[in-house]
């Protein structure tokens, strides 16, 4: 059986973890297998699939001119927007055509080891369920609207498919350092709240805890309170994140392929050696080797953020 262990995995296999390494425990449900996948996607209701088309239409309000042009342009190749949750098997044929990757049902956040395996096979794992009427402005935890619409349609662009596959490879490397604190961190800023600046001057979303929420998309382009930083892979790995709120500080990229190079082509080895075990810089923090587009006013934290309601400017 390989194990984490391995220095030259075989990333067919899944490893076992080995006892040294920590990551967060997780319970397995016991109709699932190793792999964590759904034995097939949910059954999903009347209600479900208008909760989804209302988050669609919602989303597609506020998108044009501030989300990127390949998250557009995959949108459309994919055509979330034909009516209801969309089925993964047809979704999944589509996304094969395009890039390789293939979207697959699990019911809940899964183990790190099993998440990265899956992306090093070009599989994307979206949660079996939708959101309710009542939690339909914010989730904790990421439905299939999330994971589908956020996500899925930047698998769409060869490179950043290319990215999403090295970054499920690099992971494996990040646990045999205990380091997926740092390499959460870029998953953070860059899939979840990534901005690119597309031509040199015109700044988009790309990142799905951007795309998938409504507040979010504006004030990640547009309000004065975030730093919005050009992104330095070191940097970013030393950098605290919010999980429960706006963003105080966000990191750009010049192109996907900027990204891939950034990351892929790092000597991940080295750089584990030297970060420490927990995050150097705050997450509003401005430091000097910065490459800053923005220094935020960081009003709307310093107002309390969501908790004190403040708006976010």
């Amino acid at each position: 059986m390989a194990t984490l262990a391995d220095p030259t995995p075989d990333y067919t296999i899944l490893p076992e973890m080995a006892d040294d390494i920590f990551t967060a425990p997780l319970a397995r449900p016991a109709h699932v297998a190793e792999d964590w996948l759904e034995p097939r996607q949910a059954d999903y209701t009347a209600e479900d699939h208008g909760v989804w088309d209302d988050l669609f239409a919602r989303q597609l309000d506020i998108l044009p001119g501030r989300a990127a042009s390949a998250f557009m342009t995959g949108l459309e190749k994919l055509d979330l927007g034909r009516g209801g949750v969309p089925e993964f098997g047809q979704l999944s044929q589509e996304l094969r055509q395009l890039t390789g990757w293939s979207v697959v049902p699990v019911p809940m956040l899964i183990p790190d080891h099993v998440f990265f395996w899956h992306l090093a096979n070009r599989r994307f794992p979206a949660g079996n369920f939708i959101r309710t009427r009542e939690t339909f402005d914010y989730i904790q935890e990421p439905d299939v609207f999330h994971d589908v619409f956020g996500h899925v349609p930047m698998l769409t662009d060869p490179v950043y498919a290319d990215y999403m596959q090295e970054y499920g490879r690099a992971g494996w490397k990040a646990m045999r350092y205990n380091r997926l604190k740092a390499l959460g961190a870029l998953y953070w800023y860059t899939v979840e709240f990534g901005l690119i600046l597309e031509g040199g001057k015109d700044l988009r979303a790309y990142g799905a805890g951007i795309l998938s929420g409504p507040t979010e998309v504006r004030f990640a382009v547009e309000a004065q309170s975030p730093n919005r930083i050009m992104l330095n892979v070191d940097r970013v790995m030393r950098t605290d994140y919010v999980i429960s709120d706006l963003q105080p500080t966000y990191f750009v990229v010049e192109s996907f392929e900027d990204l891939y190079r950034q990351t892929v082509e790092r000597d991940f080895d080295r750089l584990y050696r030297s970060l420490p075990a927990g995050f150097t810089y705050a997450n509003s923090a401005v430091i000097d080797v910065d490459n800053v587009l923005h220094r935020g006013s960081q009003e709307y934290h310093l107002r309390g953020g969501r908790g004190s309601g403040a708006r976010p400017v």
